[in-house]
């Protein structure tokens, strides 16, 4: 048996810098839903209210934050169709 140990180290380093990257996307994603949620509640929670404020409006931060699902949902998919084709 003879095992190609730099086609082996090649997948090893491919698969941890993906999982680094996709770990790394899905928590900007958090966090900037986590902003934009902690955003919100210091508003709502202000002594002065704005009767027409943006309190649902669509910040970059969660459309940032979208991206970055968005992009990982995508990588997913990528990788199941690596496998199944």
């Amino acid at each position: 048996m003879n095992i190609d140990w730099a086609a082996l180290a090649s997948v090893f380093g491919v698969s941890l810098v993906v999982t680094v990257a996709l770990v790394g996307l899905f928590t900007l994603g958090i966090i900037g839903l986590s902003k934009q949620a902690s955003t919100q509640a210091s508003t709502a929670q202000g002594s002065t209210a704005r009767a027409g404020g943006s309190g649902g409006a669509f910040t970059p931060v969660r459309a940032g934050a979208y991206l970055c699902f968005a992009l990982c949902v995508a990588a997913v998919a990528y990788g199941i169709y690596l496998i199944v084709a």
